[in-house]
């Protein structure tokens, strides 16, 4: 997608030389990146929801309520003050005010995650369930058309898949990342190497275990498919799996808003929803007007 020509350059383009407009997400990208960033804040917050119904995670087939891997409660401490407790194996934490015990309406309330953080904000497992569910369908269906788009047109390849020249420069990628400078001029154009492989792994990873792991906690699927439990090694198993990658994607998402801050929110944000992303120009280098990777 070329083009520093097109009649639609915005105005600023003209009053900047220093700069040059590229087209750089078709409609469908940006369409199935904002629809995956409404099901996934739905997903997490309807699935914080079901968590509270049981605040705890196990290892295998069964629940061991005497050790669980993972658990949100709540005890009293000295002087029989109510405090939030996250344990993780044989440790323990106060986490009070945020995992365990937190205020609703005021009032120190025993709640693995806060109200603010589950959808509906009471605890009511039933409607979460009706919430995650639904958007977990929308999810699937965006991220097959986003599939089947990127590989008909060879845009996965292209945004996912490190060239050769990427790979061998790494370490100076990293190095970059390490103190903040981010690619000007034509590598500009291209996702760099740690962002294909980030996205490599968020896609054709993590995603689908996350998908596989929730079809693993229904009963209904596991008896038509029961190789979906021996998969993960039981049900318990595959809703810690389930748990931990989101709070990867999480981490991910994280990462990715506050990079998106640091190398130019606006540039970024305007790309992400018209298509167009502008670069810098580096004096005396050449700039193709090629294809935006």
């Amino acid at each position: 997608m070329s083009v520093s020509s097109a009649p639609a350059q915005p105005a600023e383009d003209q009053r900047d030389s220093a700069r040059l407009w590229i087209f750089r997400h078709p409609l469908v990208i940006r369409l199935a990146h904002w629809i995956n960033v409404v099901c996934l804040v739905v997903l997490l917050m309807s699935g914080l929801q079901i968590f509270n119904a049981h605040p705890a995670l196990y290892w295998g087939a069964a629940s061991t309520f005497d050790a669980p891997a993972l658990a949100i409660t709540s005890d009293e401490g000295a002087g029989g003050t109510p405090r939030g407790i996250t344990q993780i194996g044989t440790h323990t934490f106060d986490t009070t005010g945020w995992l365990g015990l937190s205020a609703v309406g005021g009032e120190p309330t025993e709640r693995a995650f806060p109200a603010w953080a589950t959808l509906p904000a009471g605890q009511d497992l039933a409607t979460g369930r009706r919430w995650h569910f639904l958007f977990a369908w929308a999810f699937v269906i965006n991220g097959l058309i986003y599939l089947a788009y990127g590989i008909g047109t060879g845009q996965l390849r292209r945004r996912l898949i490190p060239d050769g020249d990427q790979i061998r420069d790494i370490g100076g990628s990293i190095r970059e990342h390490l103190t903040l400078h981010f690619p000007e001029g034509e590598e500009a154009r291209r996702y760099n190497v740690l962002q294909k492989l980030t996205y490599l792994v968020v896609v054709l990873v993590l995603l689908p275990i996350m998908v596989l792991a929730g079809l693993a906690m229904s009963p209904g699927l596991d008896a038509a498919f029961p190789f979906l439990t021996e998969l993960f090694g039981g049900r318990q198993s595959a809703r810690s799996v389930h748990f931990i990658v989101a709070n990867l994607l999480v981490l991910f998402v994280i990462i990715h808003v506050l990079l998106v801050l640091l190398s130019g929110f606006w540039n970024n944000m305007r790309g992400m929803i018209t298509g167009w992303f502008t670069i810098r120009r580096i004096p005396g280098a050449t700039i193709r007007t090629g294809e935006s990777r």
